[in-house]
């Protein structure tokens, strides 16, 4: 067919689009008219969510609708993008006057919704001002004109697919027997599915519709991954919490999808700023971008911070000088182990400085101590050297001269930063103005840290919620919440327990590393390593290649990557124990010719290129595939490197090797469908 043709088709289809629209528009307005009670711009709104129905969405209108000006909601309408809520006014009435009842008529089809595990961004109130050309925010509130409702609702990010929106608007009409179904006469819908032996409505039943939309949201963007949730995972997400709450849990089990949820409900339901903060400062940006996917009504009204970022701009705000400098800080410490710590009995423990530095950080800096007799005390929780009293003098007299050294050089260390902070946030009160805190992989903060957020909040009810699990920690030291003045009473510490990420085969590979390390999580609970969990996902693999060289390991690893689908680098990560081999396999890919996106730098959005980064750094993420080069050349997996066989290890050094495979673990369970494991043998 020539060019002419080809136009001439295309000009033949617009007119058929524009005839076929114009009788949707007059069948729909003839079926507004029977709403006789109704005005006529009433009747105009209601003409053009009719026009919806002709393009499978499902509306339900108040059987009572213009006979009662008080009533909460006028209309339900499912779509592809979601459940709104509808409200119309002539516009005789402030808008304020109906945000009561319409907000009261969205907390119920939420809570109808969620027994289908739908999260509540996916329901949005609207109210409509017939003859009036609108398009603003009355808090959670979408205020729309007639001419603007159509297109608006047209526009919407796509959350569910064509068999969700007859099913959940099924479900509405079951359980709000006051709305009736209405639509154009004869209007060309989408067939629904076929009957299903035990599906009361000939779709699905409600068990059905949760398995459904679960397994879609899985393989499908993030708009429908972040619309479906488990109920119970909704639940959680709708709850009022009396005080600070903790929300823990194996790897893969949803803790940061409900995080980011919660954030967005809250974000509706409050009048002040949200705060969401992680330690690492790469999560932040990629958090970020998934709520102004699924929830963008409320993006701006949460701040997605690094916890140290965040009190650096605290500190600026309140007129605190501020002068952190790593590397300087890093120069007084080296001075201080080789003037005061090399010569000690330290040195006879562990003569490798780190571990010392680590003491500093996490066990005096990091709980906050100032005087020797609290560090002599406190319990060094997560630290496997037994240090006497001698060893803790000889720990202070190191941290006395390097904090010496640091002040002769009038710089700051990263502990400063929130001990400086929580001093501030402590003495006044009246700021920021946070409705609500919530912390995401909690247990990598330092009790400071926590002490800092929760002086935020305090206690009320809403205001602070702690996420993370014990088992996936990544920095040396711990502490517990009563530590921290937290109370996390009763139902305020929940427990989720079902693995939605990684299959059977993935998550043996992972536990098998730290089966042996029992963990004591922020709640002082020794919990085995290898825990139970159950699996909901049965698709993921595990591919161990071993090579004799690391020429033909990591030619393997080219070939792995170059032999998956288009577009799959999308979804793929490669990650390493160190960023010395971060810088290895950046050139190595490079010089392939395969794209790279440094984690440090992603944000979320979608690019072609493998995802490259250190275990740390991929914390809180999880992609489709998974490839960890050379991955039992780690110290920790199994025998620490340099070891010879039957020798027996140092309390320090057993604690190196326990927080390694710790990493390992977190690196493998990023994995949903392969997990490649590369090794090179060493005989």
């Amino acid at each position: 067919m020539g060019a002419g043709g080809a136009a001439s088709q295309r000009t033949q289809e617009a007119r058929r689009q524009e005839r076929l629209l114009r009788e949707q528009w007059h069948a729909a307005r003839r079926q507004a008219l029977r709403w006789d009670t109704a005005g006529e711009g009433e009747q105009r709104v209601l003409a053009q969510l009719l026009v919806l129905t002709a393009r499978g969405w499902r509306l339900l209108v108040d059987r009572r609708w213009s006979r009662t000006p008080a009533a909460d909601a006028d209309m339900l309408l499912v779509g592809p993008g979601g459940v709104f809520v509808v409200d119309v006014t002539a516009g005789r009435e402030p808008a304020e006057g109906h945000a009561p009842g319409l907000l009261a008529a969205t907390k119920a089809a939420e809570s109808a919704v969620a027994s289908l595990g739908m999260s509540p961004v996916a329901v949005q109130p609207v109210l409509v001002f017939a003859g009036q050309r609108l398009d603003a925010s009355l808090g959670r509130i979408r205020l729309l004109g007639e001419h603007e409702i159509g297109p608006v609702l047209l526009s919407q990010r796509h959350r569910l697919r064509a068999e969700s929106v007859w099913a959940i608007a099924d479900h509405l009409e079951r359980v709000f027997p006051g709305y009736a179904g209405s639509a154009i006469d004869q209007r060309p819908a989408p067939a629904p599915e076929p009957h299903r032996p035990g599906s009361p409505d000939g779709l699905f039943d409600v068990q059905g519709l949760r398995d459904a939309a679960l397994e879609g949201a899985r393989r499908a963007p993030i708009e429908q991954w972040m619309t479906f949730l488990h109920p119970d995972q909704v639940a959680l997400v709708r709850r009022d919490w009396s005080g600070p709450a903790r929300i823990s849990g194996p790897a893969g089990t949803g803790k940061t999808v409900v995080a980011l949820h919660r954030a967005a409900h809250l974000a509706r339901r409050t009048t002040g700023r949200i705060l969401y903060v992680t330690f690492a400062n790469n999560l932040p940006r990629v958090q970020s971008t998934f709520l102004k996917a699924m929830a963008p009504a409320v993006a701006d009204r949460v701040d997605f911070r690094s916890l140290h970022s965040w009190a650096q701009e605290f500190l600026q705000e309140r007129g605190i000088p501020v002068r952190l400098h790593g590397d300087k800080a890093e120069t007084a410490f080296s001075l201080a182990w080789k003037n005061v710590g090399r010569a000690s009995r330290l040195a006879a423990l562990d003569p490798a400085p780190t571990y010392w530095h680590e003491e500093i950080d996490h066990v005096i800096k990091g709980r906050g101590l100032t005087r020797f007799e609290e560090y002599a005390a406190v319990p060094r929780r997560r630290r496997r050297a037994s240090l006497h009293r001698t060893h803790r003098q000889a720990v202070w007299e190191l941290y006395e001269a390097y904090e010496a050294l640091r002040g002769e050089r009038g710089v700051h260390d990263f502990n400063d930063v929130l001990s400086l902070a929580l001093a501030e946030a402590s003495r006044r009160r009246e700021g920021p103005p946070y409705a609500a805190v919530i912390v995401d992989e909690v247990q990598d903060l330092t009790l400071v840290g926590v002490r800092l957020l929760h002086a935020l909040v305090g206690d009320v009810p809403n205001g602070l919620l702690l996420v993370g699990d014990g088992q996936q920690t990544v920095y040396p030291g711990g502490f517990r919440l009563t530590d921290a003045g937290i109370d996390i009473r009763g139902d305020r510490g929940q427990v989720l327990r079902t693995n939605y990420r990684n299959s059977k085969q993935i998550l043996d590979a992972a536990l098998t590393v730290v089966a042996d390390d029992a963990f004591e999580d922020l709640d002082g609970v020794r919990t085995s390593g290898r825990r139970d969990v159950d699996l909901t996902y049965h698709d993921g693999d595990v591919v161990r290649v071993t090579r004799p060289t690391v020429e033909a390991h990591d030619r393997e690893l080219l070939d792995a990557l170059r032999s998956l689908p288009e577009g799959a680098l999308a979804d793929t990560a490669l990650l390493c124990p160190s960023m010395r081999a971060v810088g290895d396999y950046q050139r190595l890919l490079t010089q392939a010719g395969i794209p790279v996106c440094q984690l440090e730098h992603y944000d979320g959005r979608a690019v072609d290129a493998v995802k490259l980064g250190t275990y740390r750094r991929a914390k809180g993420l999880e992609f489709k595939n998974v490839f960890l080069p050379r991955h039992d050349t780690v110290p920790g997996h199994g025998t620490p490197a340099g070891t010879p066989a039957g020798t027996e290890t140092s309390e320090t050094a057993r604690e190196r090797a326990e927080l390694l495979r710790s990493r390992l673990f977190v690196a493998m369970t990023r994995a949903r469908d392969l997990l490649w494991l590369g090794s090179v043998t060493t005989g």
